[in-house]
């Protein structure tokens, strides 16, 4: 029986990258997965198909996590379509690297609309449902080494993340009296489409890898790994902080 059988999942941003991964392994530990998506619906029903087709439970939901009534139409089918729901994972995010003289008000409006304001009000949508099913519950925010590295020329990035730390401290706080748990999962550099520029240059790549301990580029898996733990029972102690995935990444630039 896998760690999550009978849970009912979340996953923002499902459809590519470090969320796919993450779809796969809840359902191949048994939850029942809703995936949602912004534009890639061919994407999303593929993983939807995979998973039924090996015995699973998945659902596709098309929205946009920067608004607050598409993150609760998500809850509500999600609900709607397996009756509960005990896990999210605010997944989706974007990042637009800019000088800080350069960026624009529609750059910082976005950014922080997906990266911050999505997990505020999709956390808050899924509360309220733990709560009306009596309590118990658990968020995973996929972070960023970035919510406490500095990053030159990313610097909204790094203000939606810094942010995404302090909302998981203090709603882990807030929430804990209905046994719900808030935990993010910072990545170092994983293998996504967001670092494929950056990991087709072999020069940026081996700057990069000199700065990793364990010298290698992280995989969708290692992040998903870490996320099925965190939300199973095992995980049930651990609220308000942050599992850096990273290779050791925090520890080369803690030494800086």
């Amino acid at each position: 029986m896998g760690l999550l059988q009978g849970k009912v999942a979340i996953v923002t941003g499902g459809s590519l990258g470090i969320g796919a991964g993450i779809v796969h392994r809840l359902a191949a530990e048994g939850a029942a997965v809703a995936l949602d998506f912004h534009t890639h619906r061919d994407a999303a029903d593929a993983i939807a198909n995979a998973i039924t087709g090996a015995g699973g439970r998945a659902l596709v939901v098309q929205a946009d996590v920067s608004l607050p009534a598409d993150t609760q139409r998500l809850v509500s089918a999600t609900v709607n379509a397996f009756g509960r729901l005990d896990i999210l994972v605010n997944n989706a995010g974007i990042e637009q690297p800019t000088p800080f003289a350069n960026v624009t008000e529609d750059q910082w409006d976005r950014q922080i609309a997906v990266d911050l304001k999505g997990p505020f009000f999709a956390t808050q949508a899924a509360f309220r449902q733990f709560v009306a099913q009596g309590g118990g519950g658990c968020v995973i925010n996929i972070s960023s080494v970035h919510e406490e590295l500095p990053m030159v020329g990313n610097s909204v990035y790094c203000a939606a993340k810094g942010g995404l730390r302090m909302l998981a401290r203090t709603l882990a706080n807030e929430l804990a009296a209905n046994n719900v748990r808030i935990v993010n999962v910072g990545p170092g550099a994983i293998a996504t489409p967001i670092n494929a520029t950056t990991l087709a240059d072999p020069a940026k790549t081996q700057a990069l890898l000199a700065e990793i301990p364990l010298r290698r580029i992280g995989q969708p898996t290692d992040i998903a790994n870490a996320v099925v733990w965190l939300a199973s029972d095992q995980a049930s102690y651990i609220t308000g902080t942050t599992l850096f995935v990273d290779g050791g990444l925090m520890i080369y630039a803690g030494s800086l």
